[in-house]
């Protein structure tokens, strides 16, 4: 039976400030809140709010119909600040028990390309989040803009997940289809979920200038070869009403779909319902793959000199940052790792939405304005300390919770060998080996020397009785 997994992502913005040069050093607000709330609200009533009732609508109609979302934590703040009736709906639809969560970086960054420790800390913040707000731990990973790469993959595995969804990029796949289960090529617990590129982007991409019906994309489903079962659609969810207006009619060909793949036996299934799935085998993917534009790689955020600057400049305090403690550092810190930070200052042709910049040298200009003046409040929380220090600083932090991190490996291993045992063979157990001590040391404590002198004498008179008696059987023996 041929199943569809069906993903939507929801994803805010956050548009930095233009940062005057002047105001470095006096001046660390780095929001634009006026554009940062208009924008949000706008795509809120023009989507996000017609969109999630249109799905509510078709859970409740049809409860075969499942759907999955992937949240970044910095759309989240924003959406209670400015849009929490958005919030109020995804409680909703979650209510429905149809729908999954996935799971990705909390600032919606790069930090899968440059630091190991810091993608581990975002991911279990957003996996914490997920918890929190809709009530279970999320299985599934997704990685921002559908990065990816065997280490990435290996890393994800580590952290537990049971899967990953990442783009079916020609590179990639080869003669191979996407409509299978996969898995990671460095760690085999991981299963690989590939976005069906041309079925996403008949919906997301192409339904204004190339309108299809629903029977027809639904025909095409039924249609791929035998044996291809799994067919992951996967889009943003201001797709309706923002990439393409409600008038298009988008959110009547969404509400047919699961009426016609009803008709033609298709089913709807969750991510970690498709990880329960056998993998035919591994996908390597030694090089880093995304969704985005044609080339399905990272050279629309790392492509230019000015790009690959302001990111290892962010990267270069990574770890100073992680292991500071203060919250409004932390705010800014998933602000600045945004990813659409670099997009903007790209310079690849056809690039139409840069924000509130100009060019991709305005772009460059703030962030680079902001990013010094964030290094150097940095900085100032280890007491003007040069990077030698900081950097050694650093080190020892990390190495003690190394240490932390082993003895608490070694304690749950304890545990989980002592639950092996009954109970209560282990308290018939303990007074055995605790009496069998007491009765060898019983004999040595009697005679305490030290502590009698007093009976020498007695001693001594007993002593003359206890010769003869072992001497008298000794004669009888001799007398026979």
């Amino acid at each position: 039976m041929k199943k569809i997994c069906l993903y939507f992502e929801i994803h805010q913005i956050i548009h930095l400030k233009r940062y005057r040069f002047f105001d470095i050093g006096r001046d660390h607000y780095y929001y634009d809140d006026y554009e940062n709330e208009r924008s949000i609200t706008d795509i809120a009533e023009r989507s996000y709010v017609p969109a999630l009732q249109t799905l509510i609508q078709m859970c409740k109609e049809h409860p075969e119909f499942k759907v999955a979302f992937s949240l970044s934590g910095c759309g989240l703040e924003q959406l209670e600040l400015h849009a929490p009736q958005v919030i109020d709906l995804l409680q909703e639809i979650n209510a429905t028990g149809q729908v999954e969560f996935l799971c990705e970086p909390y600032s919606h960054g790069l930090a899968s390309l440059a630091n190991e420790e810091s993608f581990a800390a975002e991911v279990k913040r957003m996996s914490d989040t997920i918890k929190e707000l809709f009530g279970k731990r999320p299985k599934v990973f997704r990685n921002s803009s559908l990065i990816y790469n065997d280490d990435i993959g290996a890393q994800v595995a580590g952290m537990g997940f049971k899967g990953m969804i990442t783009e079916g990029a020609k590179q990639v796949l080869g003669w191979k289809s996407p409509h299978y289960i996969y898995h990671c090529a460095s760690d085999p617990r991981l299963k690989l979920l590939l976005r069906n590129i041309n079925l996403s982007e008949d919906i997301t991409e192409r339904f204004t200038s190339n309108p299809i019906m629903a029977d027809q994309w639904i025909d095409w489903i039924a249609s791929t070869p035998e044996g291809e079962n799994f067919i992951n659609i996967f889009g943003e969810l201001v797709t309706f009403g923002i990439f393409h207006p409600l008038s298009s009619g988008i959110l009547e060909f969404l509400k047919a779909v699961p009426v016609l793949a009803k008709q033609r036996g298709i089913g709807f299934v969750l991510p970690s319902e498709l990880c329960e799935e056998q993998s035919v085998g591994a996908i390597e993917v030694p090089y880093n793959i995304s969704w985005v534009d044609e080339e399905r790689d990272t050279s629309c955020w790392l492509g230019n000199v000015m790009q690959r600057e302001a990111f290892q400049k962010l990267y270069s305090i990574a770890d100073r940052v992680r292991v500071c403690g203060d919250r409004r550092i932390q705010r800014d810190w998933d602000s600045l790792q945004a990813s659409n930070n670099f997009r903007f200052m790209t310079t690849k042709p056809g690039i139409q939405y840069r924000g509130i910049y100009d060019s991709p040298y305005d772009a460059f200009t703030n962030y680079m304005n902001i990013l010094g003046d964030f290094i150097a409040r940095v900085n100032s929380l280890y007491g003007g300390a040069d990077n030698e220090e900081i950097d050694g600083l650093i080190t020892m932090i990390k190495n003690q919770g190394d240490e932390l991190a082993a003895k608490d490996k070694e304690i749950e291993r304890l545990r989980k060998k002592l639950e092996k045992y009954n109970p209560t063979e282990l308290e018939e157990k303990k007074p055995a080996k605790k009496a069998a001590p007491k009765k060898e040391s019983a004999p040595k404590a009697a005679p305490v020397k030290k502590a009698a002198p007093a009976p020498k004498a007695a001693a001594k008179a007993e002593a003359p009785k206890a010769e003869p008696a072992k001497k008298a059987p000794a004669k009888k023996a001799t007398k026979k």
